[in-house]
């Protein structure tokens, strides 16, 4: 069980679990001598029971975790089926926050560094409404970033539906 702390907006650890398992599965980023969390891998941890998180050394639980989170992410919920759906199924999850998306996924097996994502996902709710001009603006983000685009909605029951989007050349 990897011990992180919450310490301001960030959650880390120093465990050699924390270490080993961002080896193994690519959960947070390494830095300095510690293993740096984004939110959504803290809940998805916290959710699996691979993690528990201190701050001021009292147990922050999931349901806390989610509130403190939504305060600065409305769609936290949306993306954590989401990203929660894409691990299970053995894919690396990370933040696309400057290609503009949600996320970049990597196909199995390839480590993020070793070779480039191959998706940038938007995630959205049933019955959101996405015009023509937002799906436009995604597709040519997710070209110029010669990643494909994936959309992924998310139901009243969690369950998600994945569309890839793919340029053809005639």
């Amino acid at each position: 069980m990897i011990s992180a702390h919450l310490t301001g907006d960030k959650i880390i650890s120093t465990n050699e679990e924390a270490f080993s398992l961002c080896e193994k599965s690519c959960f947070g980023e390494k830095k300095n001598s510690k293993i740096e969390y984004s939110a959504i891998e803290a809940l998805f941890l916290v959710q699996q029971d691979k993690m528990t998180i201190f701050s001021n050394k009292k147990t922050i639980s999931f349901d806390k975790l989610i509130k403190k989170v939504k305060k600065f992410d409305r769609k936290i919920e949306t993306k954590l089926a989401v990203y929660s759906d894409l691990r299970k199924r053995g894919y690396i999850v990370k933040s696309a926050l400057k290609f503009g998306a949600e996320f970049r996924v990597y196909e199995k097996g390839i480590k993020p560094g070793d070779n480039h994502a191959r998706w940038i996902l938007y995630t959205v709710k049933e019955h959101e409404a996405m015009n023509w001009h937002d799906f436009a603006a995604k597709n040519r983000i997710a070209h110029s970033t010669k990643k494909n685009l994936l959309i992924a909605i998310v139901d009243d029951e969690s369950d998600v539906s994945y569309y890839e989007i793919t340029w053809l050349r005639p």
